[in-house]
């Protein structure tokens, strides 16, 4: 018999609560979950992962494997001292993480990653949300500033907000951050902010950026690398995405199918990740199976020096203690099944399957609005790049330099997200508002958007959600010195089949049709 209606409520404890704890905000990601159970609705905004390796039956002793199942035989008593066993695994471990896991991740990191420098070393942790958890309070003293994109992933705010740190948006373009920026942003810190200490943390996502898809190739990354000696930044190089880098995007009427590689060719093809060109020992590197394995797993490691690795250890010891068993046990025992050519082969179809999807959505585009190579046709439009959209049965030949397309993006060079730029300043609409004065006209516009897209079943994550908190007195557009009369919706292809991505797509452009009046 339930009779906790008749039981008093707790107290308010709430003067218990830390100062951290109270300043703590929820992920605005997950607002968007309790739209995806409508009816009919079409979800283009969450990052779920759907592509997973074969079906894995871990089995303890020796089975016969089967055709469609990778079986991974972990023993109870390993038959030699040192071997894996549950017997180990299942038990208090290192926690640094199962050094057979180690082993594999150092040799992989050496040949695929090439450090530049010679005493780096690898420490298992539980995924990259939970190490740069771990790196803010390895670096970062409350009231810091930290250096991160224009555009940056929300949870990677929730450790360092609460402690009353400030990001530091450095502009991006089609190739990422921007090294110029960045320069000015530390050159000019004494001047423009007085008394206040220069930011020594770079936080960033060079590989399939999230949320705008971009990628720094070679040159960009040595010149971040530059700046950040010259100014003694450490880089935090968080990138889930790595093994997700595409080949360019060419507009075509229909998606065009990824050219197959094979494991060799695939990681020769990788842009080289900051380790390259770090003979200092600067960079952090997170690295995670999330994306590539399972999210579920909770599984990454740490690439880094022995002096950030060991601070980590002391606190990795009274907080979390070592990940997971289950999971090391069973990412290590398939890993070595593959092998390591067997792993990249595994990378490379994996990054196939994601290229296709971007492929097939850019196409979706295509079909909906007249898509045209942003250089040549909107040449006089600030910051357009990449493909500009307009109105279907817009004639090519009528366009001018200056004149605003609906939207534009930069093929996505990997990962899971296109990033669409609209420019909201040609929408009536958005004219009203300014004309009454809108506090923020640009923000209400997408909100008021959003609504219209959700209202036609679609569901898009909105631009502000990636926007970094930089104080309270930088809110709205023009506090934080913005681009005006632009807005963002992030477009994730990494779920769902082509008929629901095309659909959802149909959708988005009856909303732009009605909102731009064309």
């Amino acid at each position: 018999m339930d009779t906790s209606s008749s039981l008093p409520n707790a107290l308010d404890l709430s003067g218990h609560l830390s100062y951290v704890s109270r300043n703590r905000f929820a992920s605005p990601l997950k607002d968007i979950f309790k739209y995806m159970g409508t009816p009919g609705m079409i979800s283009l905004a969450g990052a779920n992962v759907s592509i997973y390796p074969p079906s894995v039956n871990v089995q303890h002793g020796e089975v016969p494997p089967t055709s469609d199942l990778l079986t991974l035989s972990i023993p109870k008593v390993a038959p030699k001292r040192g071997e894996l066993d549950l017997s180990s695994v299942l038990q208090y471990g290192d926690c640094s993480g199962l050094p057979e896991l180690r082993t594999f991740l150092h040799k992989f990191t050496q040949d695929v990653y090439q450090p530049a420098y010679g005493n780096w070393e690898i420490q298992l942790n539980e995924g990259n949300t939970a190490s740069w958890t771990k790196v803010v309070r390895l670096l970062c003293d409350p009231g810091e500033h930290i250096l991160l994109e224009e555009f940056t992933f929300p949870s990677a705010m929730g450790p360092w907000v609460p402690q009353d740190c400030k990001g530091v948006p450095v502009k991006m373009d089609g190739r990422g951050l921007r090294a110029d920026d960045l320069e000015h942003v530390l050159s000019t810190w004494e001047a423009t902010h007085p008394g206040i200490k220069r930011p020594h943390v770079l936080y960033t996502i060079p590989c399939a950026q999230n949320p705008t898809g971009s990628t720094m190739d070679a040159e960009r990354k040595q010149e971040v690398y530059r700046v950040c000696q010259q100014f003694d930044v450490v880089i935090i190089e968080d990138s889930p995405y790595e093994a997700l880098q595409f080949r360019p995007f060419e507009i075509t009427p229909e998606p065009a199918a990824p050219v197959e590689q094979n494991g060799e060719e695939f990681r020769q093809a990788l842009v080289p990740s900051f380790l390259r060109f770090d003979t200092d020992g600067r960079v952090i590197r997170l690295e995670s199976f999330s994306k590539t394995l399972a999210p579920g797993s909770r599984l990454g490691y740490f690439v880094a020096n022995p002096l950030f690795t060991e601070r980590l250890l002391r606190g990795t010891e009274v907080e979390s203690q070592t990940p997971s068993g289950w999971s090391q046990s069973i990412v290590s025992r398939m890993l070595h099944t593959w092998g390591q050519d067997g792993y990249l082969e595994w990378l490379s179809r994996l990054r196939d399957a994601y290229e296709l999807r971007r492929n097939i959505m850019c196409a979706a585009l295509a079909k909906r609005y007249v898509a045209l190579p942003a250089e040549k046709y909107a040449a006089a439009v600030p910051g357009c790049e990449g493909v500009a959209l307009y109105p279907l049965g817009t004639d090519p030949a009528s366009i001018q330099p200056d004149q605003l397309p609906v939207a534009s993006f930069v093929p996505p060079a990997g990962g899971m997200f296109l990033w669409i730029k609209y420019y909201v300043s040609a929408a009536p609409g958005f004219q009203k508002l300014v004309e009454a004065g809108d506090a923020d006209p640009e923000a209400t516009f997408m909100h008021d958007m959003w609504t219209a897209l959700a209202e036609n079943l679609v569901l898009l994550t909105p631009g502000s959600y990636y926007v970094p908190f930089s104080g309270k007195d930088k809110v709205t557009t023009t506090e934080r010195d913005a681009e005006r009369g632009i807005g963002f919706f992030r477009f994730a292809f990494s779920y769902g089949d082509r008929d629901e991505m095309e659909e959802g797509i149909r959708r988005v452009e009856e909303v732009t049709k009605r909102l731009w009046q064309y």
